[in-house]
């Protein structure tokens, strides 16, 4: 299975390639990738260069384009499909429609992938984009069970890419109208889910509030590590109780079901968090590169020590191992 990294700066993607990865994924610094965090992403001149640094080295690079255009304003991602195939990609991860329908006919011979904000999970809407578009590769959302996995992946002519660590996400990978209604600005068409000019953090009397939008999302006592407030893992009162109401914080980790995975056929795991550090980038990266190639030489697969660089200090295997109700 191919280790499919993430990168949100030039150096991240040397740090990522140099630690294992098989391919690393990044986007330009504007709209057109759901990233779109201030001080992050690649202009066209880095992502050459870091590309050809992968390229050196034996990894590729795929550039996520997998935001939605705006009506009247497709320029912006028309010039990113563009440059990031004069750049030399090896894949664009793509989700509008619109935009998958432009870039099959003007680059035929481009590969592309369909993101996962495209939120294809069945078989039938999978050909869809295939049969369609020509998409080599669906990365599939989080709420499906392995052998969910396995079903899909038999019924459609294309490779499936699923989410091995880092961040989850239960609000319609990305269309989250939480965040829309508290910032006024969509994670699917700005690119970014809690923008950070609407965060913010005020000292009330002890207590440090951590607030989104005018919202008030947590709140922390002197001493405790704040993190960065994202409603759906706020934390609210609910009948007097102070609770995670949507999602409490916890990582995504999917190291002791790869054979699993390798089984239900999944042609590449996907590390999330391009807003992460070069350190957390390395660690996760390594462990990873170790355990795939243990699994690939039938050794037993080594315990995972990222527990420090989880959210919460906790670890999940998600929907992949959920029995549903």
């Amino acid at each position: 299975m191919e280790l499919v990294c993430p990168a949100g700066t030039p150096s991240a993607l040397r740090t990522a390639v140099d630690a294992g990865a098989d391919a690393v994924y990044c986007g330009f610094r504007d709209e057109t990738n759901a990233r779109n965090f201030p001080g992050l992403n690649f202009t066209p001149q880095e992502l050459a260069q870091g590309v050809a640094y992968a390229h050196d080295r034996g990894a590729k690079v795929l550039v996520a384009i997998n935001t939605f255009a705006r009506a009247g304003g497709t320029n912006l991602w028309h010039r990113a499909v563009a440059q990031a195939i004069e750049a030399r990609a090896d894949a664009l991860i793509l989700a509008d429609l619109g935009l998958l329908a432009w870039a099959s006919r003007a680059y035929p011979a481009q590969r592309l992938h369909l993101s996962v904000q495209a939120a294809a999970a069945t078989p039938p809407a999978i050909r869809f984009y295939a049969e369609r578009y020509g998409i080599k590769r669906v990365v599939l959302p989080r709420v499906l069970t392995v052998n969910e996995i396995a079903g899909i992946v038999a019924e459609i002519p294309c490779e499936a890419e699923v989410f091995a660590f880092g961040g989850l996400c239960v609000m319609t990978e990305g269309r989250c109208l939480l965040s829309s209604y508290a910032t006024g600005e969509s994670p699917n068409m700005n690119g970014v889910c809690s923008p950070a000019a609407h965060v913010d953090y005020r000292q009330e009397g002890t207590t440090l509030a951590a607030r989104l939008g005018g919202f008030t999302i947590d709140r922390y006592s002197a001493g405790q590590p704040a993190a960065y407030p994202t409603l759906c893992k706020g934390t609210f009162m609910v009948d007097g109780k102070a609770n995670h109401i949507f999602e409490e914080p916890t990582s995504l980790n999917v190291l002791e079901i790869l054979p699993a995975l390798k089984a239900a056929g999944v042609s590449a795991l996907k590390i999330e968090g391009r807003q992460r550090g070069k350190a957390y980038l390395a660690a996760v990266v390594r462990q990873f590169r170790s355990a795939l190639d243990a699994l690939e030489a039938g050794r037993t697969l080594p315990a995972s020590t990222l527990g420090a660089l989880t959210e919460g200090g906790r670890e999940t295997t998600g929907a992949y191992k959920k029995t549903w109700r």
